[in-house]
Parts: C-alpha cells; sequence; structure tokens
C-alpha cells in the first residue's frame, strides 16, 4: 500500500489542509501559535548551543545546527500547533476560492502574533530565569543577534540580501511541511521535515519566527555580564540590540521574503500546476 500522496493528491490536500485552519477560533489560533512559537525557540536555543566553541569544519558545523534545529518544525507538525511560515500556504486554498481573504489575513493575524509571543516568552524564560545562559551560551546568544540586525552584508544592501534569503529559507520549510503532509507515517514525516529544514539552516537563510527567538534572546543577554564577555563583542555592536532594530534591521523584511516563499514559489506554484481547472 503507497504510504505517500502523490503530487496531484498532495497539493489538493493542501487545499484542504487551508480549509481546515480558517476554521478555528482567535484564541485557539493565538495558543497554537503560542507553542509553535516556543517550539521553534527550543530549537533555536539547542542550534545555539550546538554553535558555541570552535569547529575546524564550518560546514559540518553548520549542518549540526541545521539537524538539531529540524526538532522545531517536528514539535510544530506532529504534536500540532500554528506556524506563520508554513501558514503563507494558505494561498493555494484562497486562489481556489475554498477561504476568503478576511479568514486567511485573519488565521495570519492571530498566528504571527502567538509565534511572536510564544518565541519571546521562551527566550526570557532561557536567557534571563535558567541561568545557562551567562557565559559561553550566552556569547553565542549576543553574536547570532547582533549578525542579524547588522547592515554588514558584503557587496548587497542588507534588506535586500535578507530578503532574498528569507525567500530561500521558507521555500525550504514550506517543501518540509509539504514532505510532512504527503507521509502516511510518524517515520515518513519525520524525514521529510529533517532533511529541508537541516538544509535551510545550513545554507545560512532566514526565517522570521526563528528570528523571534535568536534577537530577543540576545537582547535580554545583553543585561548578562559573562555573556557580553563571552561574546567578544564592541560594547556599541550590543547596545545596538534593541526591540526596535529587531523590526526594521530584520523581522519586516523577513516576513516579506518568507511570505514569497511559502506563499507563491510553493502554495502559489503547487496550486497553479495541479489544482487549478485547465481551460
Amino acid at each position: 500500500m503507497k504510504n505517500y500522496l502523490a503530487p496531484a493528491e498532495l497539493a489538493n490536500a493542501l487545499v484542504s489542509w487551508g480549509e481546515a485552519k480558517v476554521q478555528r477560533t482567535p484564541l485557539q489560533l493565538l495558543v497554537l501559535g503560542f507553542l509553535a512559537g516556543a517550539y521553534i525557540g527550543f530549537a533555536a536555543h539547542l542550534a545555539t548551543v550546538v554553535g558555541t566553541g570552535d569547529f575546524a569544519w564550518i560546514g559540518m558545523k553548520k549542518f549540526m545546527i541545521g539537524a538539531v534545529f529540524s526538532v522545531g518544525l517536528m514539535l510544530v507538525i506532529i504534536p500540532g500547533s500554528e506556524l506563520w511560515t508554513g501558514n503563507t500556504m494558505l494561498t493555494a486554498a484562497y486562489l481556489e476560492k475554498k477561504i476568503s481573504f478576511a479568514q486567511v489575513m485573519r488565521n495570519w493575524f492571530w498566528v504571527y502574533l502567538g509565534n511572536l509571543v510564544g518565541s519571546v516568552f521562551l527566550a526570557w524564560m532561557i536567557v534571563s530565569q535558567t541561568g545557562i545562559m551567562d557565559g559561553a551560551f550566552g556569547g553565542t546568544a549576543l553574536q547570532i543577534a547582533s549578525a542579524k540586525i547588522s547592515h554588514e552584508v558584503v557587496g548587497h544592501s542588507h534588506n535586500s540580501a535578507y530578503f532574498f534569503r528569507a525567500i530561500g529559507c521558507n521555500w525550504l520549510v514550506c517543501l518540509a511541511v509539504l514532505l510532512a503532509l504527503s507521509a502516511q507515517d510518524i517515520g515518513g514525516k519525520i524525514a521529510g521535515i529533517f532533511f529541508p529544514i537541516m538544509a535551510f539552516v545550513a545554507s545560512g537563510f532566514e526565517h522570521v519566527i526563528a528570528n523571534m527567538y535568536f534577537i530577543p534572546a540576545g537582547i535580554f543577554a545583553r543585561n548578562l555580564p559573562g555573556a557580553r564577555l563571552a561574546s567578544g563583542l564592541d560594547a556599541a555592536v550590543i547596545d545596538q540590540l534593541n526591540w526596535v532594530t529587531m523590526w526594521q534591521n530584520n523581522l519586516l523584511t523577513v516576513t516579506a521574503g518568507n511570505f514569497v516563499g511559502g506563499g507563491i514559489f510553493v502554495g502559489g506554484v503547487y496550486w497553479w500546476l495541479y489544482v487549478r481547472k485547465h481551460s
């Protein structure tokens, strides 16, 4: 018996998936969004820990960071929660006229808000309340966050580079969601999630919900003397990290790029290829 959905079956399943998602209440979407933000935050913290310290083979280090980060989407999809980056694929159901524009916007608003609250809460809890981060791990958190709001991108403007990194990211994230949706057993879902997520992280792409953890973690780590020392960053660089630069220098641009990667290059394209009525 076939244990996966073929492409045309999968594209039609994506439309039904979108129809189901817009039926949830705002409170359900907010809570499920909070959970997904926290789950991605757990993965981001794990990636921070694994990425701490010297590693001779930079490509292998990126692979290891990507490998452990994949646990985040596994937690989102298998137990069940709502992740805005995956939900950009509601475009498939919208283009098929199964859901309305207002239903899409309602889902995206509450899920995005829930993801933000869950990610920031987990960053506050881990960095400020556990005692884990006042040292090398906190130094890594500061380095990651500072890099994400820095304007130093060789040969390109910061916003342009991050926009295209965000497209690449959510293109792969949404393909991971499709692979998980296609698989009919848990082993297939885990394998389907692992490889695209590992690929986007190891490639250096940008995920807005992950950044909702990474950048606040750096902001909270500014208050830890051991983390500041371990980061090796100048005080002026660390002090550029704040809630305004988080949005101006990263989240707004990455949100837009993630929408294009998932909403157009996956949801829109697969609807056009396999679902729309051809004349």
